[in-house]
């Protein structure tokens, strides 16, 4: 037993220790109300974000190009966001459980869970039932199914593969001692090692999942398959020469519209050890935005340069409305005489916008900020009449779109007087007025969109996948991307699965008449589908 000179040392002892527990669970709680603090400010930043992306996915019109990168960059900080926010909701959770342990209580955050969506009906459901005892764990009684509690997860198995045989018998008759075997079948390239869902896949994921061969080939070495990058390229090519008679097709049906929208894009391609720059063009119908019940479709093409031959060429036999950019080498095609006839120049607003927008964003200057308000308002109106009749859509540009251009028009005279010509607004005015016929053509032509942002929307896609394929082989591989861009983008304008598409054609193409191969083509093939279905 201690003696009375050893308690005052202990007392001093246990006050310390007291004040260090109290001083420990201060300091647990302070760090979980903290991280509950972070927690619910994430959310709400999650929240306003999910918010701006909506938006800017809604708002379809419009400069493009700044809206495209800037959901894309939203859509990347949202999910490091979510990522970021379900690790603090765990952090926060563990910490409120260390300190309940030490009987101090903090109510841990709980974050808002996103809504839980059905799993798809279409997927094949597998059972698993877990055994339930064979009598009543109490008394031992017999035991009556009541019902059942079931939970789903989505599982995925990996992609089988298989070979297909296909096998010909061959029969002897025994009175004439003929031969008798069923022809060969039909393969969708000449040579037929690969099946028309395997081709499918390897053209939809070169050219839009943007994954290039090397990389296919070793995804597939992963999965047990040896396939060359060489057997691949030969695969692609043959595939493409195959289904060139659809691409043709379908870039006769653009060039039979009454009106276009025109764009390019640069391509790197590789010569002789370095990169250097082709192009590639779209051209897109879409008759959708004035009610048109022609489908939808975009013919794409490659050029080794931006010569303005090029589009000359594509052009030849087309003439009508044209929405484009202010590319000089489009200027002889706008000429009055030319053959078969003329194309009607239609000037972009998005393009004359974003002069004033990179102003209005970066320096702040007060007569772009007032253009860009002043141009949004109309794109508004142009987002209200979207697929209305044509009637309906030249009706409104006149009572509300006409009076507001005629006064930016006014205006931007009136503040081009005050500036100097070589001023970056003094030039972004330029841009519009010299172009103002072209700007303005819409009013009166209720086919004519305000911008030209349909056929930029095609030619994003390739812009995306350069980072990955880098450069194309050569210009017959440029040819080639844009035949089988024509496919893929057609088939997606007219809400049509590119892959099933492609896998079906290439199955059928072969042994399809040649008279009837316009059945094949994605708004066709699209309406074929429930019959066959109901059949």
């Amino acid at each position: 037993m201690g003696s009375a000179d050893s308690l005052p040392d202990d007392v001093a002892t246990l006050k310390a220790m007291v004040i260090a527990a109290e001083a420990a669970l201060l300091e647990e709680q302070a760090k979980a109300r903290n991280l509950e603090a972070e927690a619910r400010a994430r959310a709400l930043l999650i929240e306003q974000m999910k918010f701006t992306i909506a938006k800017l996915r809604h708002e379809r019109f419009g400069q493009s190009s700044e809206r495209g990168v800037v959901l894309e960059q939203l859509e990347l900080q949202l999910c490091d966001l979510e990522e970021d926010a379900s690790q603090a909701e765990a952090t926060a959770q563990l910490a409120a459980a260390k300190a309940a342990s030490e009987k101090v209580e903090v109510r841990a955050f709980e974050r808002r869970k996103p809504a839980r969506r059905p799993l798809p009906e279409h997927l094949p459901r597998e059972r698993i039932v877990y055994p339930s005892p064979s009598a009543c764990p109490c008394c031992g009684g017999v035991l009556h199914k009541l019902g059942e509690d079931v939970t789903e997860t989505l599982e995925l198995i990996p992609r089988q593969w298989k070979v297909i045989q296909h096998v010909r018998e061959k029969f002897s008759c025994r009175s004439c001692e003929a031969i008798t075997q069923p022809p060969a079948p039909s393969h969708p390239i000449a040579r037929g090692r690969a099946g028309p869902g395997l081709l499918a896949h390897i053209l939809f994921s070169k050219y839009g999942l943007h994954l290039p061969l090397n990389r296919q080939s070793t995804v597939y070495a992963r999965e047990g398959i040896d396939l060359d990058v060489s057997t691949l390229a030969d695969w692609v090519g043959a595939a493409a020469a195959t289904l060139m008679p659809l691409v043709l097709l379908i870039r006769e049906h653009v060039f039979a519209a009454e009106r276009i929208h025109a764009d390019d894009t640069t391509v790197p391609v590789l010569a002789k050890g370095q990169t250097r720059t082709g192009r590639l063009w779209t051209y897109v119908r879409d008759d959708r935005p004035f009610g048109g019940r022609d489908p939808p479709a975009a013919a794409f093409f490659y050029s080794p340069d931006r010569g303005a031959k090029h589009p000359e060429q594509h052009l030849a036999s087309y003439a009508g409305l044209m929405q484009a950019d202010a590319y000089a080498g489009f200027n002889r095609l706008y000429g009055a005489g030319r053959k078969p006839g003329p194309i009607i120049e239609a000037a972009c607003w998005a393009h004359a916008r974003r002069k004033f927008f990179d102003l209005a964003r970066l320096d702040k200057a007060p007569i772009a900020i007032e253009a860009v308000e002043r141009i949004d308002v109309l794109f508004a109106i142009e987002r209200e009449i979207n697929g209305k009749t044509p009637q309906e859509r030249l009706h409104v540009r006149n009572e509300r779109s006409r009076p507001l251009l005629v006064a930016l028009e006014t205006w931007l005279h009136e503040q081009r007087a005050k500036l100097s010509g070589q001023s970056k607004v003094g030039k972004a005015i330029a841009y519009s007025l010299t172009r103002w016929a072209a700007l303005t053509r819409f009013l009166d032509d209720s086919r004519l969109c305000m911008s030209n942002n349909a056929a930029e929307r095609e030619i994003r896609p390739i812009t995306v996948g350069r980072n990955n394929w880098t450069f194309a082989g050569s210009d017959q591989g440029g040819h080639r991307a844009a035949a089988i861009y024509t496919l893929i983008q057609s088939a997606r304008l007219n809400d049509v699965d590119p892959h099933a598409w492609l896998a079906d054609v290439l199955a059928r193409l072969q042994d399809h008449p040649a008279k009837r191969i316009d059945e094949l083509l994605p708004w066709n093939w699209k309406r074929e589908r429930p019959q066959k279905a109901a059949a």
